[in-house]
């Protein structure tokens, strides 16, 4: 059935993505199932069954009038796309996956840059040089790494720029390759944020410490700036391969092909009335995330901070009340 199911998605490739093509795709995929379930009962063999089902059921210009899409025939989307293919896609992923890799390294880099400055301060003069030198070195090198693969990336720059698209197959791949990393990126995106969180305790401890453990009172604010630049990192590499199977899955424009298959991952999640609101929806908890740190950091009341994150919660609901117009499964409905 898998080869009828990619089939049908072919035909309706280019079709406009209305509700009544929708409903006729599901319902020519139900006559080709109940057709292809009544030829295995004869005894015919899987090829032979695809082989009539599709010769019968697969001239969309035959079986229009009876579907009920004569007039959605003629609005077939005639527009010049790039069709991405499975290796396209899993490279794409791979590259991204690498992009935010080289992004979260040269992220820590730079968040870790003052550790230099800070342990210096209880070393001698030549101590001091090398905590400068370390300083400047560390912020170069990761901007070097954050504006090298960022260039590096505009060889995909078409995905966004250009009309592409996926068929039914590819974005099942994609779809697999996803699930596959999800518990891997979870996992980064947990630790991460625990690194964050817990950031301050070096210092707190160490702070305790400082009258009786040489060093102490420039170990913890050195450890602190490490936890948060690994925390951070974590938290960049693990929407890596999520961020590209988004934007793959999303190529089939939801308003002119009927084949958009960013439903087979995000079902659950809402559509908006606003393309304004869709983006911003879109970096949401990245937003959350930033004002949290940058909140926490600046005042150290971490007892306090945390109430972000049911508020933005509420907030993401309120949004999606009074901005969304129901799932992106409920179309397939």
């Amino acid at each position: 059935m898998e080869t009828i199911k990619n089939y049908l998605e072919s035909m309706f490739a280019d079709l406009p993505n209305t509700a009544a093509v929708l409903k006729a795709k599901q319902e020519l995929y139900s006559m080709m199932e109940d057709k292809y379930t009544e030829l295995k009962e004869e005894g015919k063999a899987d090829n032979e069954a695809i082989g009539i089902v599709i010769s019968e059921f697969g001239n969309l210009d035959e079986l229009a009038e009876t579907l009920g899409i004569a007039h959605a025939m003629e609005q077939t989307d005639t527009t010049d796309r790039h069709f991405v293919s499975i290796q396209e896609a899993e490279q794409y992923m791979a590259d991204m996956a690498k992009h935010h890799f080289l992004i979260g390294l040269g992220v820590l880099l730079c968040v870790i840059s003052p550790v230099g400055p800070i342990l210096g301060d209880v070393f001698s003069k030549a101590g001091g040089a090398w905590a400068i030198a370390f300083f400047f070195l560390s912020v170069a090198a990761g901007v070097g790494l954050m504006v090298y693969s960022s260039s590096c990336m505009k060889m995909w720059s078409f995905l966004k720029k250009f009309p592409c698209s996926i068929d039914y197959k590819t974005a099942e791949r994609i779809y697999t390759e996803q699930e596959y990393h999800r518990t891997d990126s979870a996992m980064q995106l947990t630790l991460g944020i625990i690194l964050c969180v817990v950031s301050v305790v070096p210092a707190a401890v160490m702070g305790t410490l400082a009258k009786n453990l040489y060093l102490a009172e420039s170990i913890g604010p050195a450890m602190m700036f490490l936890c948060v630049g690994i925390g951070v990192m974590l938290i960049i590499v693990s929407s890596g391969r999520s961020s590209a199977a988004k934007t793959l899955l999303s190529l089939n424009n939801e308003e002119t092909v009927s084949g958009n298959y960013e439903s087979t991952v995000t079902g659950s999640e809402p559509r908006f009335t606003s393309a304004n609101v869709k983006g911003f929806m879109n970096v949401y908890w990245k937003t959350v995330s930033s004002i949290y740190l940058i909140w926490s950091f600046l005042t150290f009341d971490w007892g306090r901070t945390w109430i972000i994150w049911p508020l933005a919660g509420i907030a993401k609901c309120v949004i999606e009340s009074i901005y969304g117009k129901g799932k992106e499964g409920e179309r397939h409905e």
